[in-house]
């Protein structure tokens, strides 16, 4: 490498798109804007009749979601914003972050109707909103998620290994702890109600924030790469070991907010199954960076494969009929679920 060549957490703000250093970050950009959606498309008015359908337990489920939904992609948008475009030193990957900061208002915008179509009364609206304040299984997600923005939040650059490695432990949580392990155990839940043909809205729009966020883990699990192979030496055992506790750490916070949802179990959902599921995706991320499993369990939900594939294949059906724009690529359901 030229002493004029940086690496992509060397402190500065390149600005010069030619030459291209790093032409996956651009490509997957391009591969952003073909898959636009709006709120708008998704029809909710079927669920409303649903919703009145549900026991009161699968009430409290759908009432605990919407309120973590609502909360979760505002911190995401928050920790891109204050962390991840501050430091990644690279014009292609902020316009990728600039293109997820879209999203990320899109799916705030679609938690957000979800509340005002599902919570009618005022009074539990305003609660959902302040779930983080109110639900204690929320709030335990969130000071999870708090805890990592905190280490890297006031890094201005990062000069050291040390701080290098604070940062990649705050992009590992974000991709595989929040995005990767907290959605993916709420999209758990929406696609059981769906495989029950219940709550087709909140599953339509749900698989569309799925292959969005399947894009956003791609992305920082590419960046990781990145750094990988530019600076090999922060990827030692302390830091495996450290991002093995932290999905430890998650599992047991999402599980925590499954027995909120589950109580002492629904048909099909329960506590037992969750924690199987939440395993399997644990490792799963471990895989993904390069780490030993630590669990070996297998995933007991089949309606996860079978609902993603179908809701995925409608969404390319309806898209060019509704819209002049173009969407094109594949999702790996088995290596995501």
């Amino acid at each position: 490498m030229s002493s004029t060549e940086k690496n992509l957490l060397d402190p500065g703000f390149e600005l010069t798109l030619r030459p291209m250093r790093y032409p996956d970050f651009y490509e997957r950009y391009r591969d952003a804007i073909k898959n636009t959606w709006t709120v708008e498309e998704v029809d909710l008015h079927s669920d409303v009749a649903d919703l009145a359908k549900l026991t009161p337990g699968e009430q409290h489920m759908i009432g605990r979601l919407v309120a973590f939904f609502a909360t979760g992609d505002s911190i995401v948008a928050n920790n891109l914003v204050l962390t991840l475009y501050k430091h990644i030193n690279s014009p292609e990957a902020r316009l990728y972050l600039s293109r997820q900061l879209f999203e990320e208002a899109v799916h705030v915008q679609f938690y957000l109707t979800l509340l005002d179509t599902y919570l009618p009364d005022p009074a539990d609206r305003a609660a959902a909103f302040d779930a983080v304040e109110n639900i204690p299984s929320i709030r335990e997600k969130a000071e999870f998620c708090f805890k990592w923005i905190n280490e890297v939040e006031k890094l201005d650059s990062l000069q050291t290994q040390a701080d290098r490695r604070r940062f990649l432990l705050n992009l590992i949580c974000f991709a595989a702890c929040i995005e990767g392990l907290f959605f993916y155990g709420a999209f758990a839940y929406v696609y059981w109600f769906r495989s029950r043909g219940l709550l087709h809205g909140l599953a339509t729009g749900t698989n569309w924030v799925f292959r969005d966020e399947t894009m956003h883990m791609s992305f920082a699990f590419e960046v990781v790469d990145t750094v990988r192979k530019e600076e090999p030496e922060l990827f030692d055992d302390q830091l495996q070991q450290e991002v093995t506790d932290m999905l430890r750490e998650a599992v047991e916070a999402e599980l925590q907010f499954g027995r909120d949802l589950c109580g002492e179990g629904l048909p099909g959902m329960n506590t037992d199954s969750m924690r199987q599921y939440l395993e399997c995706v644990a490792d799963q991320r471990l895989q993904r960076l390069g780490f030993a499993p630590v669990y070996g369990s297998e995933n007991p939900f089949s309606f996860m494969e079978l609902q993603g594939v179908q809701e995925l294949t409608n969404f390319f059906e309806r898209r060019p009929s509704a819209y002049q724009v173009a969407v094109e690529g594949t999702v790996d359901l088995d290596e995501d679920f």
